[in-house]
């Protein structure tokens, strides 16, 4: 893709933990995206079948499709999701980051949409939204009032006005991981990340986006735990004297609210 007759090439990063039964068809459909030119992936000592698959996959795609560089990297320990994002971010190169979560929720062929801000010089990072407009599944009142939940939280502390801060879909200029560090481990990566770009200026859109969403039947992961920790990671990165005495008050209401949306 060009931005003022410059190429902005484009890097995704996948973190895995025990997804055999969808790796492979994301590293496939991911790969046949236009505009990717790097697949960064990284496990987090899956215990499943995942890492033959991934290995498998790569060796065919590396013959098949010479253009792309893709990227293997196992943590030594299972860690968390946001472990294997800041591991697969060392290892991009490319110009534009995007985040691909390995369970087929998010589809690949939003990338060129989602792009386009960057590429038009408007916006520094790009979040897309499962709840502007897109095509989605119908899951669970509860999931959609904790993520509604969360944002709002989040929002009121970052004085963001996002709809999703909670989607696995953000796509950002590589160098402005330059500007912050990162350190949540787990889930908490998501509150973390939009309250340091929210502390850094960055301009952010946002789009819609299709979402495919899983059961726990189906594998689905995040738990109510991980809506109860995304609350203290939200203060955690966002605290002030004035936002905490401005929120303490309000606290234990998003606390029952996302306790009843993940039980």
């Amino acid at each position: 893709m060009k931005k003022n007759n410059q190429t902005l090439s484009l890097s995704v990063v996948i973190p895995v933990y025990n997804e055999e039964q969808t790796i492979k068809t994301v590293i496939r459909t991911v790969s046949n995206s236009k505009i990717v030119n790097e697949i960064v992936i990284v496990d987090d000592c899956s215990v499943d079948n995942s890492v033959p698959i991934i290995k498998d996959t790569i060796d065919k795609m590396l013959q098949e499709k010479t253009h792309l560089n893709i990227f293997f990297s196992q943590n030594k320990r299972n860690l968390g999701k946001g472990a294997s994002l800041r591991a697969g971010f060392k290892l991009a190169t490319c110009d534009v980051i995007v985040i691909q979560d390995a369970d087929l929720e998010y589809d690949p062929g939003e990338y060129e949409r989602l792009i386009q801000p960057i590429i038009d010089g408007n916006a520094d990072v790009v979040y897309g939204s499962r709840f502007i407009g897109g095509t989605h599944r119908v899951l669970y009142f509860w999931h959609y009032m904790g993520n509604k939940m969360l944002t709002l939280m989040s929002n009121m502390f970052s004085n963001l006005n996002l709809t999703d801060m909670e989607t696995c879909y953000k796509m950002f200029r590589r160098d402005i991981l330059d500007k912050f560090d990162l350190r949540s481990n787990r889930f908490g990566f998501e509150p973390e990340f939009t309250a340091k770009i929210a502390k850094a200026k960055f301009r952010i859109y946002e789009l819609p986006i299709s979402y495919y969403g899983r059961t726990y039947g189906d594998g689905k992961k995040i738990t109510w735990k991980d809506g109860i920790a995304a609350i203290f990671h939200i203060i955690r990165f966002n605290l002030t004297i004035r936002s905490m005495i401005y929120m303490l008050s309000i606290i234990l209401i998003f606390a029952y609210i996302t306790f009843i949306a993940y039980s």
